[in-house]
């Protein structure tokens, strides 16, 4: 019988996986596999039991919650060294990273479509020796965007972000920083930048033209704003985001491997937690490395 092993974050959202659990076991045992589940216990033991799956050879395994207990386990499958699908059911706040995959929403809906025998292999993010599937970030818009209430956002959509912004004008931090890729360089004064892959940013910043498989990164760099107008005029621009996108402040290109280098330590945000703070990052594509399970659609490894 098959195996898959079921990783579950209790306090990811609003808790709704609790309710649910019953449901997502009898899919998993009506699709006919053998179901081993277990809630995480402290940060990081996504990653641990992850591992520990892919070394038992279980065949699946299936996590919920939101895109950090994803990181976690994608840490897992990838220190494991081996190639075992995970069927993603997300229950966070935001889950930025499930709207490119098109998982449906609804914990039985995703469940239910992990389910059907597709698999999709994705590009992952390494940053210096992280690993992250759809964002790594630095600057003032990190903690516009992560701690902007929800109520606000609720209420006033994309005006919360530019008023939270406009807020903490006067408290916006630069950084001097070199920028190398694809033989190219540039050196700025900075507040904002994030490597991407995914559809969205923190729920609300929309990403267009992007492929979670084609070994490229698309990159946005924010130069520092002189008044409440430049800002204005940034968050805009970065709630609907082009590709080639490239006016006095704001500068974005694709790039399957970066560097960022700064004379002094730049915080920095992976996947919605917390990067540390580096003078020098290193970010690399690896060009589809991890797959999920998914519904009917597939490209599978080698096309």
């Amino acid at each position: 019988m098959k195996r898959i092993y079921f990783i579950y974050n209790l306090k990811s959202g609003k808790g709704t996986i609790r309710s649910k659990l019953g449901d997502v076991i009898d899919l998993c045992t009506k699709a006919g596999y053998e179901v081993t589940a277990r809630s995480t216990q402290s940060r990081m033991d996504a990653c641990t039991v992850a591992e520990y799956a892919c070394l038992q050879n279980y065949d699946m395994i299936a996590c919920s919650g939101g895109d950090g207990t994803l990181n976690e386990v994608v840490h897992g499958v990838m220190n494991s060294g081996m190639s075992v699908p995970i069927g993603y059911i997300p229950s966070g706040s935001t889950n930025d990273f499930s709207r490119g995959l098109g998982i449906p929403r609804g914990i039985v809906n995703a469940a239910g479509w992990m389910l059907q025998g597709g698999r999709y292999v994705c590009d992952v993010g390494q940053f210096n020796d992280k690993y992250f599937m759809y964002v790594a970030a630095f600057g003032a818009l990190v903690s516009v965007t992560y701690e902007t209430p929800q109520q606000t956002k609720n209420v006033l959509g994309h005006a919360a972000y530019i008023l939270n912004g406009i807020t903490r004008l006067n408290t916006i931090r630069s950084y001097h920083m070199r920028v190398e890729y694809d033989g190219e360089c540039i050196e700025d004064n900075f507040i904002f930048g994030m490597v991407t892959n995914s559809a969205s940013v923190a729920g609300m910043i929309s990403l267009e033209n992007f492929l979670l498989d084609d070994g490229v990164y698309e990159v946005t760099l924010v130069k520092t704003p002189r008044n409440p107008l430049d800002l204005h005029k940034i968050v805009n621009s970065l709630l609907n985001i082009k590709e080639d996108l490239d006016t006095r402040q704001i500068k974005c290109f694709r790039a399957s491997r970066i560097s960022f280098t700064s004379a002094e330590p730049v915080p920095w945000t992976v996947d919605g937690e917390c990067g540390g703070d580096v003078t020098q990052a290193e970010v690399i594509n690896l060009k589809r490395a991890v797959t999920f399970a998914v519904g009917q659609q597939s490209n599978p490894e080698g096309t």
